[in-house]
């Protein structure tokens, strides 16, 4: 499935192995994923980082994103929705990491609210998650701006390249509440 969503702001079209490169330059900058597990650094980490998201795609539990800031002309980032479960009808947003001069613009929230929206109305899911480490106070915000409730926080969760092991917030936001949200 060919998903591609955009409004006045942002489009998010299929990340793949023909795109990919356009993100180079911005996945190179120096602690952009710092508090995150992946590694993109490098021509070939961020190849492998997008040969994982297409293997996940292939198995029907991540649909990745390529992000292009219709404003300024240029790629911003990679996004995804992932840990799909088709049957519980939960996801989660995340692998999500823009270029420094993105940061605080308004693009991750018009992104974010796009992938809301659409997982809620187009794909028929009943159920949103962000996972946040837990000092990544800025994401946290975010997601709490857009109604996410804290729903727990596991300990010494995921290990990042630094070999630092994270505590992991879940956040989560049901349709019911997107909806209510809003209007």
């Amino acid at each position: 499935m060919e998903i591609v969503i955009e409004n006045t702001r942002v489009k998010l079209s299929p990340l793949t192995l023909e795109n990919y490169e356009y993100l180079l330059p911005i996945a190179s900058q120096e602690k952009l994923v710092q508090f995150s597990p992946s590694d993109i650094e490098t021509p070939e980490a961020l190849k492998n980082y997008v040969l994982t998201a297409l293997e996940q795609q292939a198995q029907k539990s991540s649909i990745p994103f390529i992000i292009f800031d219709k404003r300024t002309n240029k790629y911003a980032g990679s996004t995804r929705y992932m840990n799909i479960h088709w049957k519980n009808k939960v996801l989660h947003i995340g692998s999500t990491w823009i270029g420094k001069e993105f940061q605080g613009t308004g693009l991750n929230t018009q992104m974010k609210k796009l992938m809301l929206d659409y997982a809620f109305t187009d794909l028929d899911f009943e159920k949103v998650e962000f996972r946040v480490d837990e000092r990544n106070i800025r994401s946290r915000k975010a997601v709490e701006k857009l109604g996410c409730r804290l729903e727990g926080i596991l300990r010494k969760d995921v290990y990042l390249l630094d070999g630092f092991k994270r505590n992991t917030c879940c956040y989560g936001l049901l349709r019911e509440e997107w909806e209510n949200n809003r209007v």
